[in-house]
């Protein structure tokens, strides 16, 4: 092993990618490799997107960029730009290898040393909380959608090497594990085709593995489709100890016209159907979505039906996509374009609807005790922190970082202050760490003035 070696790794896009960063990281530093911060380094690798046209321009950016500040690194591009184009990418300045296909990143990396490591992570970089993938590839055909082109196929993991990954990751010091894939709903799919149903491998059967593994830590779940809300998943949900009452529930539009044009498998009533059956299982669950707004076609009352189903669910949060047509999909062949200004439009009003909506479901968490894992100080606010709840939204509270990050907390909310909620902790509910200094640290606060002397130090 040489120490002196160095490498950078820039990520840009999904979960997945910043998962598969973070185990490329390792197989480097488990073959010597040392990773630097500065400005050169000897290898430098880019895990690009593909998603969008200006996720493809990102990524050629990156890697000139990367290239100008270290002329003699050599420069790896993997990623699904470099899956979907690797000839356009080997053409950039600097590059001298191309990973198109992550399933043989070790192989692919056994030049410089890499050997194969046990499956997974042992950590999650610069996060307060870890990302575990689960399952790679998606079987849809979305028209407006390239990644099943560059990421096709089914491969998901046993669910013993999920939790012993997962295992490794709690020993480590992480509270929240976020269980992400391409198609999460579809985790086992091919490891339970053709076996009875009670030898399947799915992500209900997985959420009830999690749930068995000791220590102190909880699950969520990254985006999913509302057609897999299904009676087994609503069964392992209700019964789990560790996942969060938060899912993301993708609609991208609210008007059965437009998610027939996107070959969406749902429509407007179905969606809203399965909304209320989680909430029927789960105490006031968050629920978060993506919306895809200016489709070719959409008009107003198109429109106006995904506003009305976005009030209906009562999403808590929703991300905004304006179309853009990719090459390669169906839909950029699609002739009803929808004029930029009508664009512009169509996101202010959803930006306040969805205000509405994130403010009515704060209202409803004031007087609750949630679930606070803390992941950073608080900037206009001396003597705070600030962390994702187990319902979503950010809860800010007194406290010092440096001894409360990645660590959990039971916080009732008092209050919103700033458009984010606030609260104190409660000593004792779940952890000895809270104990009465903070009762000074609330006095002491109660005015946004905090003295550093009557904030406990954990």
């Amino acid at each position: 092993m040489n120490p002196d070696r160095t490498f950078q790794i820039l990520t840009l896009g999904c979960k997945v990618n910043q998962y598969e960063s973070q185990y490329v990281r390792e197989l480097l530093e488990n073959a010597g490799w040392r990773q630097t911060a500065d400005g050169t380094a000897d290898l430098c690798l880019v895990n690009t997107c593909t998603v969008t046209h200006e996720a493809d321009a990102k990524g050629r950016q990156t890697i000139r960029r990367l290239h100008t500040e270290n002329p003699k690194a050599e420069m790896v591009v993997m990623g699904c730009f470099a899956t979907r184009d690797p000839k356009a990418v080997s053409l950039l300045p600097g590059v001298s290898k191309v990973i198109p296909d992550k399933s043989q990143l070790a192989e692919e990396l056994a030049p410089y040393g890499v050997l194969p490591l046990p499956q997974g992570i042992s950590r999650f970089d610069d996060h307060q909380r870890a990302f575990v993938k689960v399952q790679d590839g998606c079987l849809l055909n979305c028209s407006y959608c390239i990644i099943p082109s560059v990421r096709p196929g089914m491969r998901s993991r046993s669910m013993e090497d999920i939790a012993n990954e997962i295992g490794r990751l709690v020993s480590a010091g992480y509270q929240e594990v976020v269980l992400t894939g391409i198609h999460l709903g579809h985790y086992g799919l091919e490891l339970s085709k053709g076996l009875p149903k009670d030898q399947w491998s799915r992500l209900w059967n997985l959420i009830e593995r999690l749930d068995s593994l000791e220590g102190d830590f909880r699950v969520r779940l990254s985006s999913l489709e509302a057609a897999e809300v299904r009676e087994d998943f609503l069964k392992a949900l209700k019964q789990s100890k560790r996942v969060v009452p938060h899912l993301h529930l993708c609609l991208q539009a609210g008007s059965d016209r437009v998610l027939t044009a996107m070959r969406r498998r749902y429509r407007r009533d179905s969606f809203l159907d399965n909304c209320q059956r989680v909430r029927e299982v789960l105490d006031e669950p968050a629920l978060t979505t993506d919306v895809i707004y200016g489709f070719p076609g959409e008009n107003e009352a198109d429109f106006e039906e995904t506003i009305d189903v976005c009030r209906k669910a009562g999403f808590c949060k929703i991300h905004l996509f304006a179309y853009s047509p990719r090459e390669g999909t169906d839909a950029a062949k699609m002739k009803e374009t929808v004029d930029p200004k009508t664009k512009a439009d169509r996101r202010r009003r959803l930006l306040e609807v969805e205000a509405d909506l994130t403010r009515e479901f704060q209202d409803r968490m004031v007087g609750r005790v949630l679930d606070v894992l803390v992941e950073q100080p608080m900037e206009d606010r001396l003597g705070w922190v600030r962390g994702t709840s187990c319902r979503h939204l950010q809860v800010g509270f007194p406290g010092i970082y440096e001894a409360l990050r990645k660590k959990r907390f039971p916080i009732r909310v008092t209050g919103i202050e700033g458009g984010q909620l606030v609260g104190e902790p409660i000593p004792g509910a779940e952890s000895a760490a809270l104990e009465n200094p903070f009762k000074r640290s609330l006095q002491a606060g109660k005015n946004g003035r905090i003295s550093l002397d009557t904030v406990p130090f954990f």
